[in-house]
């Protein structure tokens, strides 16, 4: 296979005094009534943390028992507890999508093999490309970097007694009704969930596991102590919180009209728009993509190279997806380059 730099991430484009497009991190700062949550956990920091709490506001927030949650340091921190605790036979990761399941996967020390979805088919999932043999299978919904998100039917469709299915529905909650979900559980479904897209919260690392008990605690044993911090705890249960939720869906519903409004800007600029993007992110291919990066950059704005996720070359971008403003401002630059 294809070596790619799977450890690559879109934090990596970003640099002093450019405009942010290749982190799909929706707020520049958690809002305000977070922050003062946060604030008001300090003098608690003398105490090791528990995730007691947390596990219960998920659970509640999901209607699962907290036996079926385990709270994790962001949900990059699941995959290596996955490929720790789990002996797959053979794993299979659904390609393009985020590279961290693969790369935790093969440090581990485990083979891996690569279902690539098709650009010319919209990168849709037809379930008999993923190998009936496969008894570990990831699959990201919606996807990151393609942003299509895969009918749950669809997805139920790969559960079968012997093969665990881990789903990365790290953006779900920018969907509008976080439809297409599997978190309120399915036999043999693993489901993974951020905290840190929605709320600004990438620096504090907070996500977490949903999956049958007993998976719970194989991943639990081999969690190392306390990585999961008292402030990511704190976080956790106030975003789990009702009038959250209420606010999540609030920013979802902006963020799919914001992301309409981009790519129809991005069409009016002779830049289609790849697959149906359903994520707070789009995907795009250019003639010269590196060049194009490079002379965005030049202009200031910081955009996703699409080179290092498998099946994707250096003429894919993927843009994040921002407020009016600042898309009218880069699809400004766009016209002038391109």
């Amino acid at each position: 296979m294809r070596d790619y730099d799977l450890h690559h991430h879109g934090d990596r484009e970003v640099g002093p005094g450019l405009v942010d497009l290749a982190v799909n991190v929706r707020l520049p700062r958690p809002p305000a009534w977070l922050r003062q949550e946060l604030a008001s956990a300090l003098d608690t920091l003398a105490a090791y943390p528990s995730t007691v709490d947390a596990s219960r506001a998920i659970a509640s927030r999901h209607g699962r028992p907290p036996s079926e949650v385990l709270v994790t340091a962001g949900a990059a921190e699941a995959f290596t507890l996955l490929a720790s605790a789990l002996r797959p036979r053979r794993a299979v990761v659904v390609h393009p999508q985020f590279t961290e399941p693969e790369a935790a996967l093969r440090a581990a020390g485990h083979a891996v093999s690569r279902v690539i979805l098709s650009e010319a088919d919209g990168f849709v999932l037809d379930p008999v490309l993923v190998p009936a043999d496969a008894d570990l299978v990831f699959v990201g919904n919606p996807t990151n970097p393609t942003s299509v998100l895969h009918p749950a039917a669809v997805l139920r469709s790969l559960a079968r007694p012997g093969r665990l299915l881990v789903v990365d529905e790290a953006f779900l909650d920018a969907v509008a009704g976080e439809s297409e979900s599997l978190a309120a559980g399915v036999p043999g479904v693993v489901v993974l969930r951020s905290l840190t897209k929605t709320w600004g919260l990438a620096g504090l690392r907070a996500g977490y596991v949903l999956a049958s008990a007993d998976v719970v605690e194989r991943l639990r044993a081999v969690q190392v102590p306390w990585s999961v911090s008292t402030l990511a705890g704190v976080a956790t249960v106030a975003c789990c919180r009702q009038s959250a939720l209420e606010e999540a869906e609030k920013l979802a519903v902006a963020a799919e009209s914001d992301r309409e409004y981009l790519v129809s800007g991005l069409a009016d600029a002779g830049v289609p728009v790849l697959g149906d993007p359903r994520g707070p992110f789009v995907l795009v291919r250019v003639p010269d993509g590196a060049s194009v990066r490079a002379r965005l950059r030049e202009a200031g704005y910081a955009v996703r190279r699409g080179d290092t996720f498998p099946g994707l070359g250096p003429d894919h971008l993927r843009l994040a997806v921002r407020d009016r403003d600042v898309t009218d401002a880069f699809l400004s630059a766009l016209r002038k380059i391109w």
